[in-house]
């Protein structure tokens, strides 16, 4: 396995991604809400995202079912993008509720769950980090 730039690309969007996530979050919850640090941490979390999903168009599907060079995992593009589009049209009509669980479903399903796939030992990150700790 090789880090090259396209997969340095996505790794580091999608990185920064998953630690700016719950700034993005957390900026509007509880007593104290920061709308200014939301709006920063939330457009920032967003175009990280488009960086992750269009730099995925360019890189290899992993095992499993495929199309061409596309495997399973892309199905993911169109879906967080999709997402991420309807979370701003909830926003344009002031359905600040339909933008917030959407935007948390975002988060969970492209940051948390489909990160945490990455950890698996036939990808590149879970290939490097179970290597480096001489686990595998």
């Amino acid at each position: 396995m090789q880090l090259t730039p396209i997969i340095a690309i996505h790794l580091a969007a999608a990185l920064a991604a998953t630690a700016i996530g719950p700034i993005a979050l957390w900026a509007r919850k509880g007593a104290t809400q920061r709308p200014r640090l939301h709006r920063a941490a939330g457009y920032a979390w967003v175009t990280l995202m488009v960086a992750t999903a269009v730099s995925a168009i360019f890189i290899s599907g992993g095992p499993g079912p495929r199309w061409g060079s596309f495997g399973l995992i892309h199905l993911l593009i169109p879906v967080t993008l999709g997402m991420l589009v309807l979370s701003f049209v909830f926003l344009a009509r002031r359905n600040i509720d339909g933008h917030r669980k959407t935007m948390q479903r975002v988060y969970i399903g492209a940051c948390v769950v489909a990160g945490g796939f990455t950890l698996l030992p036939d990808r590149f990150l879970g290939h490097s980090l179970w290597s480096a700790l001489g686990l595998i």
